[in-house]
């Protein structure tokens, strides 16, 4: 049972003394699907502060625009409601706020479903939303897109105009833009006694680090602070990930259902990882580190509110599923703000033929000639047509599905009728006239629209951040008075290699390092660590660019960018390109490289036997 606090966090200001020294941030939501009972087992399962809930991915905003098009009253996470229903009332009598982005294109609309879910089971409750990043809310508006409606925003009108004309020029076929917020909206809400603050596309650690700057009192120049709270929010955001979901070395710990992270933040910024009591799964340095080299970068973690650097932080055991992150450093952020767009790129289909036993390659030779051959008599050949042959067929098989190997045809198009029925009447029509023992997964479909992604950045001047408070009260919240343009930094020095003559021995990589890999918009990123100083002067002189392209060879035409963090003993790599137009366009098999790093751990190379 957690100890009820008060309903409203201490102002900014106040003294040390009136706040607990120890801030307790949980997470009940990576993605808008996750564990539905999370929320409740967050809430019973030990002593918290504030609950967060992260419910809006690159693919999840393309999903809401959707859904806002049928239904203008929607674009929210219907799901985080629903959760509401049986667990709002627990959350108020134990004195835990509620921060989540479920408000995807509609903050507005699910606060006030909130509001009318309160008052039907009678428990009052005050909610808040944050809005201002819907790049597309006012275009058409007179006065130019984004012209203030209310007092008190400093946005230029020149800059407003600007934006106004950049996101005319988007084009129609744009269906979201939104930029990425930062904490100081949900900040202000909680500094005002809101008790459920709801946000549209903020950062997802925005969701933590303005909790954090609401109650112990940050400013926007506390930059060490709120660098440090950001790290804790980055390791949060994505659930089980932080306890043993998703993890190289999960033979180590029982992770049938890992339980949901929290953080004991502290006043400078610093933080201990940890989990409720009894749950599953485990909080290691391993699986931390794991979830900071998650779609990340380079050494420099840039935000709305601060940039994070991740060269600084450092990670020790703490006791048992605990782990502590201090040494964080921040510097000003960017002066632009990054926006995503995503818009309905076309049509697509996909057909899987099966081939099993002999003549593999000679089976789908014939499938591809004949295909062709159909597209050529219809006279309608898609505009992109890519075939890709997985072998996964094992010879002289005892069972039939080892025996047969995966034709994988994906056709794209603009024209809905370049892909469905010259595609899927094509592939039908060979049904007795193909390959012997010719069949496919799934009867082939009419095809479906699919997304593109896009990152762009936007003068965050022109972007009104904005607050409305539990009494209605609409803050603007002002961008920071200082800000630097984002650069790399050089590689810090190696350390010395390993005596090359050791004796070594061929072995999988993953014999030694985990890894991680996701997805940014079209590219990849794919983390790999070790746990031993030895292994790490192995690794970070072994696993340089070029031999990563040859372990993974579809990156070998792509640019691929290498980045030292030797104080995680890490490595992150970032693969331009991977991903096509990002995940929505499902332009490779595994469409958010989310396996990409366990496909490098599977590689074979020279391994000192010392370290295996």
């Amino acid at each position: 049972m957690s100890t009820p606090r008060p309903d409203a966090p201490a102002p900014e200001g106040s003294p040390p003394a009136a706040r607990p020294a120890v801030l307790r941030i949980g997470n009940a939501s990576g993605f808008y699907g996750d564990r539905f009972d999370a929320v409740r087992e967050m809430l019973t399962g030990g002593p918290l502060d504030v609950l967060t809930g992260d419910y809006l991915a690159e693919l999840t905003m393309l999903i809401l625009g959707r859904d806002r098009q049928r239904h203008p009253d929607r674009g929210y996470a219907r799901t985080f409601l629903r959760q509401l229903e049986e667990n709002l009332g627990l959350a108020v009598d134990r004195g835990v706020r509620i921060v989540t982005n479920a408000g995807g294109l509609n903050p507005a609309g699910l606060a006030d479903a909130i509001r009318e879910l309160a008052a039907k089971a009678g428990v009052p409750v005050r909610v808040a939303h944050v809005e201002g990043d819907d790049l597309l809310a006012r275009r058409g508006a007179p006065g130019d897109f984004g012209a203030p409606a209310d007092p008190g925003w400093s946005g230029d009108p020149g800059q407003v105009a600007a934006l106004g004309r950049t996101v005319d020029g988007w084009g129609p076929e744009v269906l979201t833009a939104n930029a990425y917020l930062g904490g100081g909206g949900i900040a202000a809400c909680l500094r005002a006694g809101a008790q459920v603050v709801v946000t549209g596309r903020v950062t997802d650690a925005a969701l933590v680090s303005g909790a954090a700057a609401a109650h112990f009192g940050w400013r926007p120049q506390d930059l060490d602070q709120l660098a440090g709270a950001v790290v804790a929010g980055h390791v949060l955001e994505c659930g089980a990930q932080a306890t043993g979901g998703n993890y190289a070395f999960f033979g180590a710990h029982d992770v049938r259902r890992p339980g949901f992270p929290l953080a004991e933040i502290a006043v400078d910024g610093s933080s201990v990882i940890t989990k409720h009591p009894g749950t599953g799964g485990a909080v290691t340095p391993g699986t931390v580190t794991a979830q900071l080299l998650y779609e990340t970068a380079g050494a420099r973690y840039a935000g709305p509110d601060v940039t994070a650097r991740l060269d600084t932080v450092r990670l020790t055991a703490d006791g048992a599923d605990r782990v502590r992150i201090e040494g964080v450093r921040g510097e000003a952020p960017p002066p632009s703000l990054k926006a995503g767009l995503t818009r309905l790129g076309g049509w697509r289909n996909e057909v899987t033929f099966v081939l099993t036993g002999l003549d593999i390659d000679a089976k789908a030779e014939l499938v591809r000639a004949q295909m062709a051959a159909a597209f050529d008599t219809a006279g309608r050949r898609p505009a992109e047509v890519r075939w890709t042959l997985a072998r996964t067929d094992h010879a002289d098989a005892a069972v039939q599905e080892e025996a047969s190997a995966l034709l994988r045809l994906v056709v794209r198009d603009a024209d809905p009728a370049a892909v469905g029925r010259v595609v899927s009447g094509a592939a039908v029509e060979l049904a007795l006239g193909s390959y012997p023992g010719f069949h496919v997964t799934a009867p082939p479909g009419k095809g479906d629209p699919y997304g593109v992604f896009e990152a762009v950045a936007v003068d965050r001047a022109a972007v009104p951040h904005l607050a409305v408070l539990p009494d209605g009260t609409r803050v603007y919240v002002q961008p920071p008075e200082e800000t630097r343009e984002l650069a790399r930094l050089p590689d810090p020095p190696l350390p010395p290699p390993l005596d090359p003559g050791l004796p070594v021995r061929r072995a999988p990589l993953g014999r030694v390092a985990g890894a991680r890999s996701g997805d940014k918009g079209g590219s990849a990123n794919v983390g790999v660590w070790v746990g031993t100083d030895q292994a790490w002067r192995w690794l970070v002189h072994e696993l340089t660019v070029e031999r990563f392209r040859q372990l993974l060879p579809e990156t070998a035409g792509l640019p691929v960018d290498r980045h030292v963090l030797p104080r995680l003993r890490a490595l992150n790599f970032v693969v331009d390109g991977l991903l096509g137009e990002g995940v929505a366009a499902q332009a490779r098999f595994d469409p958010q490289a989310k396996a990409v790093g366990e496909w490098l751990r599977s590689r074979y190379l020279e391994i000192p036997e010392v370290l295996l």
